[in-house]
């Protein structure tokens, strides 16, 4: 029995053997995530059929308990048995393919067996039951896009082993001579093929596992690359932000370089060759240049392939990938290598999806370009409402007085002249320093008090640190001629106004208070998000200003209001923004 063990295992470890082979074969690992499709079956049929085929020849003959030793694909004699592994083969046919494919290769071990002679009806009638309850076991993990578990393996491997025992004992030739062969080859059997069939899914099990923590790992470092690369590619193809992507493209990707272009000259080169492939000359290599005219993904594994012509160039492989935005090739990216043997299919598909990835982030970024201009177009558009509206209330003003004082008429209109210059001057920006805000509303009171002398006193109370914190023109100046102009009907004495501008946790915080009659409910649910119908102006300044506010800051900047019958509170916060920030 222990000589029979062991001739066993060495068949066993054969199949083994050749299982370890298979799963090192990327089309076989591919199959096996398509083993619902029947293409799939019958290629797996032919391949567990061979594996069966090599079981049946690779088996020990038994005749009366006794070993006996021949050449490999020689016919039984009669009367004999034959101990081999087709329960491990069968069975792991099935639990990988289910019952068409374990049936089929059942059907296919039948039929070697048959041919070889001696006892043969029992493990005809075993290979087709086996083949059977091991695909219906296999089907149900199937179903679930799994595989049985190396412990389910070995059991399933005992059960079956157990029912070729069985049809031993029922479909031999007498109950005496069957059990005399069941005790001699029972355990051996039992034993090497559950042993087996758990070590070959064991094989396809960490094989696999092995292949998703690659791909884990893989798309991990993608990921990263393309969080890594977004904010440089966002801005565009130019030196600067190619030479920042190509950095970290050639950190994740471990390849000798990596070189970005447009569609006419270097935009970055990192790493090898870098001496003679300078960004801003014009493209060097012919693949580059068949890539931006074909539009195709190429690869190219010898210097001569490549093009460069430069007689020390160390690259020697390559793959160029063409960069695209709305379907038009814009440029390239190329990953080099020195030693050529690197560049394989998976830098190559790896390479492909990343064009793609930066493809779209370059075309993003054009996007918030557009976007950030048509914006920009908008507050501008706003902005440019404002000034016709302060400037026509200005004039008014000034005509009014050039009957009754006409010197102080031409002070003020010299002075409404230096207010408008350094408007349209700042009319470039979307934000000023909050001392140019502070004087235009000065400027606005002047010629307010100039119309309506001692009617308003107004407070401005700033925090000295502020005064070059960046604020949209004419954000306090509207707050201000709103309360002016609204808060205190034709309350003729007694009105005040308060500006109080400090610093806060989260930016700039501007009030503008005033002692006035309160707002009306109704009207009160409209400013700022609607114009509203006023008999002292357009109505639109707050709607305006909030707008601008929204586009430039967010929701957090937009206006508050708080009212009652002693006065309104106006207020907003303006996140801190660097000098460099506003256009």
């Amino acid at each position: 029995m222990l000589s029979l063990f062991i001739l066993m295992l060495e068949r066993g470890g054969l199949i083994i053997l050749l299982a370890y082979l298979l799963m090192n074969i990327s089309y076989f690992k591919n199959l096996l995530g398509k083993r619902q499709i029947f293409s799939t079956k019958v290629q797996l049929v032919i391949v567990f059929g061979i594996f069966a085929i090599i079981s049946n020849f690779t088996g020990v003959e038994i005749n009366r308990d006794r070993i006996i030793l021949n050449q490999l694909f020689t016919k039984l004699s009669e009367g004999s048995s034959l101990a081999n592994t087709r329960v491990l083969t069968i069975g792991v046919s099935g639990l990988i393919g289910g019952p068409f494919v374990g049936t089929t290769v059942g059907i296919i071990s039948a039929v070697i067996r048959f041919l070889q002679g001696g006892k043969t009806l029992s493990y005809v009638i075993s290979s087709l039951l086996i083949g059977l309850f091991s695909g219906l076991y296999g089907w149900k993990t199937m179903k679930k896009n799994a595989y049985p578990s190396v412990k389910e393996g070995m059991i399933i491997g005992i059960l079956m082993e157990v029912i070729q025992m069985l049809c031993i004992l029922f479909f031999g030739d007498t109950l005496a001579s069957s059990w005399s062969l069941v005790k001699f080859i029972a355990l051996p059997m039992i034993l090497t093929n559950s042993i087996g069939t758990a070590i070959f899914l064991s094989i396809i099990l960490s094989t696999l596992r092995q292949e998703e923590q690659t791909k884990a790992v893989q798309t991990h470092d993608v990921l990263q690359l393309a969080n890594k690369t977004l904010p440089y590619f966002r801005l565009g193809l130019n030196e600067e932000s190619c030479t920042a992507a190509a950095k970290v493209i050639q950190h994740f990707m471990k390849v000798s370089a990596v070189s970005i272009t447009n569609q006419e000259r270097i935009l970055a080169h990192v790493g090898a060759a870098s001496d003679h492939h300078v960004p801003s000359q014009e493209i060097l290599t012919d693949l580059s240049k068949s890539v931006l005219q074909s539009e195709e993904i190429r690869e190219a594994h010898s210097r001569k392939e490549i093009g460069c012509n430069h007689p020390d160039c160390p690259l020697e492989a390559a793959v160029v990938i063409p960069l695209k935005v709305k379907q038009q090739t814009i440029g390239t990216l190329k990953l080099y290598f020195t030693d050529a043997t690197k560049l394989t299919f998976v830098e190559r598909q790896l390479a492909e999806g990343l064009g793609e990835i930066f493809s779209n982030q370059i075309e993003l970024g054009e996007i918030e370009l557009q976007s950030k201009l048509l914006q920009d177009a908008e507050i501008k558009s706003l902005q440019a409402q404002v000034n016709p509206h302060f400037f026509f209330n200005a004039m008014n003003t000034i005509s009014a007085l050039i009957r009754i004082d006409s010197e102080k008429a031409r002070k003020l209109l010299n002075q409404l002249s230096n207010f408008f210059r350094s408007n349209l001057q700042g009319a470039r920006t979307n934000l000023i320093p909050l001392t140019k805000e502070l004087q235009q509303v000065e400027a606005y009171l002047e010629l307010e008090q100039a119309r309506f002398p001692n009617r308003y006193e107004v407070t401005i109370n700033c925090d000295p640190a502020l005064s070059e914190k960046l604020v949209p023109p004419f954000l306090v100046q509207i707050l201000v001629e709103n309360a002016v102009k609204h808060a205190f009907s034709n309350r003729k004495t007694g009105n005040k106004v308060w500006v109080d501008i400090q610093s806060e946790a989260k930016g700039v915080g501007i009030r503008v208070t005033d002692n006035g009659s309160g707002i009306e409910p109704e009207r009160l649910q409209k400013l700022g998000k609607e114009v509203v119908d006023s008999a002292k102006g357009t109505g639109s300044a707050l709607e305006n200003l909030n707008r601008r506010l929204i586009s430039l800051f967010g929701e957090e900047a937009r206006l508050h209001f708080e009212t009652s019958e002693t006065g309104t509170t106006v207020s907003c916060m303006i996140a801190y923004q660097k000098e460099g920030n506003h256009q």
